[in-house]
């Protein structure tokens, strides 16, 4: 049977017993792993049924990054620029999720100053990673416009952090029991004005999209998940707060002073796209609010422990004291030496609980580590959040959870 008319593709209603006899009432489809709408290496194979999803089987494992393999054979402060690279969107909240689990481990107690910075450039790399999210999330939806106004805020961020860090998306900033280096002359200035900037933008964006027909469309009522099947799944971070779930780390096991900061957990009601966006925008403005506390408050003193098993010595005793350069030696060579047990530590990442379960043996290199990474768990339900809606449906929802491969597929 000749289906091609003038040389054209086939045209399907003029020949349904054709199709019948092919057996293909369901078509069969794969979202990913080599596409934009993926975000990432990820793969969802779909059986569609017109434009919606009869049934959805989600696939990871295209990366094949190997941490914490890798991690056995590095030391502890080698670990570091690795952990950039789970979520790299926000790669400083890797690396103080790690070094605050290796801290808790070698029981060493960092100083006040290094607790604010580490909450000022962490709130900082949760708005930037809300910016990301929900910029790309409306991009998938249609609405191009929204992303330039958040991603040319995010980019003055990662100016303020390249000067402060040297490098503009995997910092490495943090180091076992302190950090890289203390602030520069007029950063507080400086990050003061660019979150009046985003602000400005974030107000932008919700005026252009909350009552918008389109976006609202595509996103109340879509891909629901209920709080008792997003706590089933392991959800945490905005996905399981967008479902009314006030759970956040930073409230219910807080560290680093953040009980003594005056902000709001960002709750939803319905746990559909809606929600999971608009979570992520209220906590952009509590950001905020915590990051101009800590610069009002940020103390003076030393940003490093003045402990010698841990911190490496300054560069005149290194260069001028033969034990300041046996330390310095020793620390890089052998690194940091944890005593024999084994420790769970979690912070309230942008997407989620980041916790690193670490086992050591006495040595300076981890036995074993394995990262319990947010999106591993958000992925897992989004089969189940997808079937029954349309495919167009499924790459908005996609983008709402916020899947990040690397730290995915770790």
């Amino acid at each position: 049977m000749d289906l091609r008319i003038d040389n054209k593709a086939p045209v399907i209603n003029e020949h349904p017993q054709f199709y019948r006899d092919l057996h293909t009432d369901l078509m069969f489809l794969n979202i990913g792993p080599s596409h934009p709408a993926s975000h990432g290496t990820l793969r969802t194979f779909v059986a569609l049924d017109g434009e919606t999803i009869a049934a959805a089987v989600t696939e990871i494992g295209y990366l094949h990054r190997g941490f914490e393999k890798t991690c056995e054979h590095r030391t502890y402060n080698q670990v570091i620029p690795y952990t950039d690279r789970l979520n790299y969107c926000s790669a400083i909240l890797n690396n103080i999720g790690f070094a605050k689990a290796v801290e808790r481990l070698v029981d060493i107690e960092i100083t006040d100053r290094c607790k604010f910075i580490r909450v000022i450039v962490g709130e900082l790399m949760r708005i930037v990673d809300h910016c990301i999210c929900i910029g790309t999330n409306l991009v998938d939806i249609g609405a191009l416009s929204n992303f330039w106004f958040l991603f040319n805020k995010r980019e003055k961020v990662y100016t303020i952090l390249e000067r402060l860090t040297g490098a503009r998306l995997t910092n490495s900033f943090t180091r076992i029991g302190g950090l890289y280096r203390d602030l520069y002359d007029g950063f507080e200035d400086e990050v003061l004005a660019v979150l009046k900037e985003i602000e400005e933008a974030s107000g932008e964006v919700q005026r252009l999209i909350a009552k918008n027909r389109i976006f609202v469309d595509r996103t109340q009522g879509i891909c629901i998940l209920t709080p008792e099947r997003a706590m089933s799944y392991g959800f945490t971070g905005p996905n399981l707060r967008a479902t009314g779930v006030p759970l956040d780390l930073r409230k219910t096991n807080p560290y680093y002073y953040y009980d003594q900061f005056d902000w709001d957990v960002a709750v939803g009601t319905t746990g559909d796209t809606y929600d999971r966006i608009m979570v992520r925008f209220v906590e952009m403005e509590q950001s905020a609010r915590i990051i101009r506390q800590a610069i009002k408050a940020l103390p003076g003193g030393p940003i490093n422990v003045d402990d010698k098993r841990v911190t490496l010595p300054g560069k005149q005793d290194t260069y001028q004291n033969i034990e300041g350069l046996i330390n310095h030696f020793k620390l890089i060579f052998e690194g940091v030496k944890a005593p024999k047990g084994e420790i769970y530590d979690a912070i309230e990442a942008a997407n989620g609980e980041l916790g690193f379960y670490l086992v050591s043996d006495g040595s300076g290199y981890p036995y074993r580590i394995h990262c319990r990474a947010a999106c591993f768990y958000a992925f897992n339900a989004f089969h189940e959040m997808v079937e029954g809606h349309m495919i167009a449906d499924a790459v908005a929802t996609l983008g709402s959870i916020n899947i990040i491969a690397g730290e995915l597929e770790r």
